[in-house]
């Protein structure tokens, strides 16, 4: 590609007016680059392996195309046939497929029928569906060799195109076995689409049983935006010392936006959540035990600005999805004198959620390895937008951040990616106190309590609940995922933050004060609205001390 070569837009690439016009309502004013690339050879017919970050719009990449070539053979083809079929390592990236092509099928939603079966559905609740013989099918691999297995779906005959996303997440979540067996139940000739963020050895294994000479997309990228769009900052912090600064950080509104904290495990997610309820700090937690439409929800809410702050967990996912993997199942069997929980093999958090708009990825564990770190940070800064990375890293941590700043500097020693971000614990002594014992007062028992109370009253809500939501879809928006679950005596006075122990120099940035703290209070309620307004601002707010140097880190507009 050369750097003078002229863009091409949507209406040049003799796409429907449907397409066109549904383009048009989700607000993409021009293709991303792979879009740009991939759409017309896809539409020319050819096989494509697509390798393209997180974030760089690889969905639409093929889906535009898929939606135009089933438009064209609707004006020849006599039968209603299923002639799409897309698999997604995750049932939460089945949902997010589902939906992109929901809404490109906007204006032609009587040609083009899309259905969903990745969930947790009997087979038989789904068949009527299948039977229907809907022009595109998203699923994971699993789910859709059950269908096969059981009649349910006959791809044999009417399957034109294939497209597996996230391709080296496929093996790596056990679908091996079921991949191999599911080829048999599918055309031997059928154009096929490989959507990846990385080429490891596991895509060059699928697409040499996949792909019949393809076109390779590899775009010279780097792995992650820019420092102009994306800023790193890291903070040498132990467990106490991150949770102290971490409530200091929320409570005082020194980062502002939609917050993501990544944990290692499920539990250190309850154990956040119950640690920022003392304080009065409401929390979502991205929970993989919960059904996925009920993970699917508490996604949607935070990406509409319902809450601004969800607690997710990576469980190494992507090395051990066996031990990883998560699922809606709340019995317990009994392992080695150990009650372990069942999971669900299709559930991935760092990747395959459509997180929107995120301004403030926060790694309270830093990442295992450069991987998950490069598709933790891949939650924000997204499309145009601006978004920031703050790492907490222990003493023990420390060769993790190294190897991650070796992997983004790609070579150039002189380019420093990770700014150190100073922060003065002596100067909030008093928060620490706070901190210490809200943080001890979360014990095993209570995290193991909150999570067992949350599952029972998720799954409640979702079983007892489906059908009256189907008919009143927007009574939904009544169930919000960041309730309090109580397991932890909550004292009242550390919801309130007193001015005394706020240093002198915090208090502007913080809003407290004597002649602006009922300014402050005025503006509290209308901190949703005001965060939404600010999303495509880089908000990660710095703490500016005058007793030690200190850069502020200012707020810039996209």
């Amino acid at each position: 590609m050369e750097d003078d070569e002229k863009p091409i837009y949507f209406h040049e690439m003799e796409l429907d007016d449907r397409i066109l016009k549904a383009v048009e309502k989700v607000g993409w004013e021009t293709p991303t680059l792979i879009q740009e690339k991939a759409i017309p050879l896809i539409l020319e017919g050819k096989d494509v392996l697509v390798r393209a970050r997180t974030g760089s719009g690889k969905t639409a990449a093929f889906a535009v195309p898929m939606i135009q070539k089933i438009l064209n053979s609707k004006q020849v083809s006599a039968f209603q046939d299923v002639k799409a079929l897309i698999l997604a390592p995750s049932k939460e990236l089945c949902h997010q497929i589902h939906k992109v092509i929901k809404d490109l099928t906007l204006k032609c939603s009587r040609e083009i029928k899309c259905i969903d079966i990745a969930t947790q559905e009997e087979l038989d609740v789904q068949k009527p569906l299948l039977m229907e013989k809907p022009d595109i099918i998203v699923s994971t691999p699993a789910r859709c060799l059950q269908h096969s297995k059981a009649g349910n779906l006959d791809l044999k005959k009417s399957l034109e195109i294939l497209v597996i996303d996230e391709a080296d997440l496929v093996f790596s979540f056990g679908y091996e076995n079921e991949v191999k067996q599911l080829l048999d139940y599918l055309p031997n000739i059928c154009q096929s689409i490989l959507v990846s963020a990385t080429l490891n050895e596991d895509v060059k294994n699928l697409k040499k049983i996949v792909l019949h000479n393809p076109v390779t997309l590899k775009l010279e990228e780097p792995d992650l935006p820019p420092a102009s769009q994306l800023t790193h900052y890291h903070i040498k912090a132990e467990e106490l010392d991150k949770a102290t600064i971490l409530y200091v950080l929320l409570k005082l509104h020194l980062i502002r936006g939609k917050t993501i904290v990544f944990v290692q495990t499920v539990d250190k997610c309850y154990k956040i959540k119950l640690y920022l309820e003392q304080f009065g700090l409401r929390t979502c937690v991205l929970n993989s035990e919960l059904p996925a439409a009920i993970r699917c929800h508490a996604v949607n809410q935070f990406n509409q600005g319902v809450y601004d702050i969800i607690v997710a967990s990576d469980e190494k996912a992507l090395d051990q999805p066996e031990s990883a993997s998560l699922t809606a199942d709340t019995n317990k069997k009994k392992n080695n004198g150990k009650f372990q929980r069942k999971k669900d093999v299709n559930s991935g958090v760092s990747r395959g959620i459509d997180f929107q708009f995120v301004s403030n990825v926060i790694n309270f564990d830093f990442p295992t390895d450069v991987h998950s770190y490069i598709h933790r940070a891949g939650r924000t800064a997204r499309g145009n937008n601006e978004g920031s990375v703050l790492s907490f890293v222990s003493i023990k941590e420390s060769p993790l951040l190294d190897k991650v700043e070796k992997h983004l500097k790609n070579g150039d020693d002189d380019i420093s990616i990770f700014k150190s971000y100073q922060f003065n614990l002596s100067e909030v002594e008093a928060f620490k106190y706070r901190a210490k014992d809200a943080w001890k007062a979360v014990t095993k028992i209570a995290v193991r309590e909150a999570r067992l109370k949350e599952i029972k009253q998720e799954i409640f809500n979702c079983q007892k609940l489906k059908s009256y939501f189907e008919d009143n879809p927007n009574d939904l928006q009544v169930l919000r995922h960041d309730k309090a679950l109580h397991t932890v005596k909550i004292q009242q006075h550390l919801s309130d933050v007193p001015e005394y122990i706020v240093p002198p120099t915090l208090k502007n940035l913080a809003g407290i004060g004597s002649k602006n703290k009922r300014k402050h209070e005025q503006s509290k309620s209308s901190h949703v609205t005001s965060k939404l307004k600010a999303k495509r601002s880089n908000p990660l707010a710095s703490m500016k001390f005058e007793n030690f140097k200190k850069r502020k880190i200012h707020h810039k507009k996209s």
